[in-house]
């Protein structure tokens, strides 16, 4: 069986076929070239990330589909949240050919700075159906009531 596809992930039309061996170098340069400035490669394996406020609660999504719990790891350390986690295939290969492989891989490790005097004893991450959900109570704000200063000579 002989599949083929008309559009890369890129959205760009396969280059013919072609015996030059500079030809298919220079092809796949340009399409490394592609796959770093476009960021394609890494874009795959990021999770995309929603981070909402309230009043009392700083809340950030994941989409993490295909993981578990047990693949993420949530940290909260000098006021940087960090999600970190690994998608993996595991698979049993017998005698069995693969034409296309589009699942993308890898580590990956999202970094977002929070506000000062975050309590991380406090925050609350749960998972369902591939989605992540970190919930951070903003610290209590100190009631800071204004005041007149008096200024006075100095001596």
């Amino acid at each position: 069986m002989k599949l083929r596809t008309l559009m890369t992930p890129g959205g760009r039309v396969p280059a013919a076929h072609n015996d030059n061996p500079f030809t298919a170098l220079r092809q796949e340069i340009d399409r490394l070239f592609h796959e770093v400035t476009t960021g394609m490669g890494m874009a795959e394996v990021m999770p995309h990330m929603d981070v909402a406020e309230t009043e009392a609660n700083i809340t950030v999504t994941a989409e993490l589909p295909g993981m578990e719990e047990k693949d993420v790891e949530v940290t909260l350390a000098d006021n940087v949240l960090t999600i970190r986690g690994e998608k993996k295939v595991e698979r049993e290969e017998k005698g069995e050919t693969r034409h296309v492989m589009e699942r993308a891989t890898g580590m990956f490790a999202r970094t977002i700075e929070m506000p000062a005097g975050m309590d991380p004893a406090a925050v609350k991450a749960t998972m369902d159906k591939g989605v992540l959900t970190v919930t951070l109570p903003k610290p209590a704000a100190a009631a800071a009531e204004p005041r007149k200063i008096e200024v006075t000579r100095a001596a």
